[in-house]
């Protein structure tokens, strides 16, 4: 009964504070302290994933869920950091199959002075599924934006609460793409190797051990500069409260491609995820009221709403958003990546340079699915003989508004689709200064 009563009253206390936006300091017990701070708790439905997976109408919690919960909420804990002039968070916005892990290179290759994290969203996305394979959008939303702040402070301990299995002293050897941080991987932030741990994501550059987040945080405080890239944010609105941050200088680099691209090269990459549409692509009519097909105009939809937010530069956003194409960057990287440096006012060095040189002329065999390494020229006009008219055309029925705001052209006739004397990308320049 005693410990019914403990579970029920931890519990709700653990939903009150949670759910509490005006950042009141509230205390439960004498080990779990949240502080005033400027960034907002999440709300109740971040713990959905726990209720929805017990059967039944009224939700419960065992034993091990209570305990999970409880160490997650111990790790909601607030990171101090007094704003350094000159220090800038940089935030780059993208969806799945737009170049983003190409474009993020440009600033994994500076290594010295930033401080560069791959998709650490994945953790907290995956812990926010529903077994619908969905999330509360809302919760979701949330905890990204939470979640990245802290980070941009240099603090892991919200990210740690999404990582499974949860790390054990701050060391994990489950974070997602570790190898793709570079700075995850330097000597600093290298422990020992550990015999009988296996790490998926292992660092390539030199044979390190499980993660230890505590010696990652103290690497990200000595950068100058911090970078993150996701591809999971939906909307650029939901991380006002970054840009309102008085301890970030952050700006956001919104990266899109043509709709129609994007379409062809997920269902090469995610072919189980997108069967359906290789089905409609070999034969038959392409239902418009389908899941799919709302999915597809649901992501067309957010990507569009976000960048006419950034574009129209609201007072929190001014000078803060800038719009670019993978297909401008694919064309002329070493411009666009200047004009990127140039717009978050971190110095464009030589070793990056000397990186796009190299691989943006990659041969076809180096140019994998997933590869960094482009030849980046000829990947803009590829998808053209890849996707069926028909699909181009179901494309641009839900994703108009989409193709007209980035300047991408329709086409009108499967002759049109594979000329390639024919452009479809439109001179367009976006203001972001």
């Amino acid at each position: 009964m005693r410990i019914k009563y403990t579970i029920s009253i931890v519990f709700f206390v653990a939903l009150v504070i949670i759910e509490k936006e005006n950042n009141i300091i509230s205390r439960v017990s004498d080990k779990l302290t949240l502080k005033q701070t400027t960034q907002t708790p999440l709300q109740p439905s971040g713990f959905s994933h726990i209720l929805v997976k017990h059967n039944g109408s009224s939700p419960s919690l065992s034993k091990m869920d209570f305990m999970l919960m409880k160490r997650r909420l111990e790790n909601y804990s607030e990171h101090q950091e007094v704003a350094i002039r000159g220090r800038k968070h940089i935030l780059l916005l993208a969806t799945t199959r737009t170049g983003s892990s190409f474009v993020g290179e440009f600033f994994n290759q500076q290594d010295d002075n930033m401080f560069y994290l791959f998709e650490p969203l994945w953790h907290v996305e995956k812990m926010l599924t529903l077994e619908t394979g969905g999330t509360n959008a809302t919760a979701a939303a949330k905890a990204y934006r939470d979640v990245l702040q802290e980070l941009f402070l240099c603090n892991f301990s919200l990210l740690e609460s999404f990582i499974d299995p949860l790390p054990v002293d701050h060391i994990t050897a489950a974070l997602f793409r570790r190898e793709s941080s570079s700075s995850l991987c330097e000597p600093s932030v290298c422990s020992p190797v550990i015999r009988g741990v296996f790490e998926r994501y292992h660092c390539r550059s030199r044979r390190c051990g499980p993660l230890n987040l505590t010696m990652a945080s103290e690497s990200c405080l000595k950068k100058e500069h911090r970078v993150i890239k996701s591809v999971r944010v939906r909307q650029l609105e939901t991380l006002r409260p970054l840009a309102e941050d008085p301890r970030l200088d952050i700006k956001f680099i919104q990266l899109v491609r043509d709709p129609r691209a994007v379409l062809a090269s997920r269902m090469v990459a995610f072919a189980a995820k997108y069967k359906n549409w290789k089905e409609w692509a070999t034969g038959g009519d392409v239902p418009l009221d389908d899941d799919e097909v709302k999915k597809l105009k649901g992501n067309c939809d957010n990507i569009r709403m976000s960048a006419e937010v950034g574009l129209r530069q609201p007072p929190w956003l001014r000078r803060r958003y800038m719009l670019v194409r993978y297909e401008d960057i694919a064309r002329f990287p070493m411009r666009k990546a200047s004009e990127m440096y140039k717009f978050t006012g971190i110095p464009f060095t030589p070793q990056v340079k000397s990186w796009i040189l190299r691989n943006t002329q990659a041969s076809k065999e180096t140019s994998g699915v997933y590869s960094t390494q482009k030849n980046s020229s000829e990947q803009v006009e590829k998808w053209r003989f890849n996707l069926p008219f028909k699909i181009a055309q179901v494309v641009q029925r839900v994703c108009g508004p989409t193709l007209k705001l980035f300047g991408y052209k329709f086409v009108s006739s499967e002759e049109m689709l594979t000329d390639k004397s024919v452009s479809l990308i439109e001179d367009k320049v976006f203001n972001f200064l």
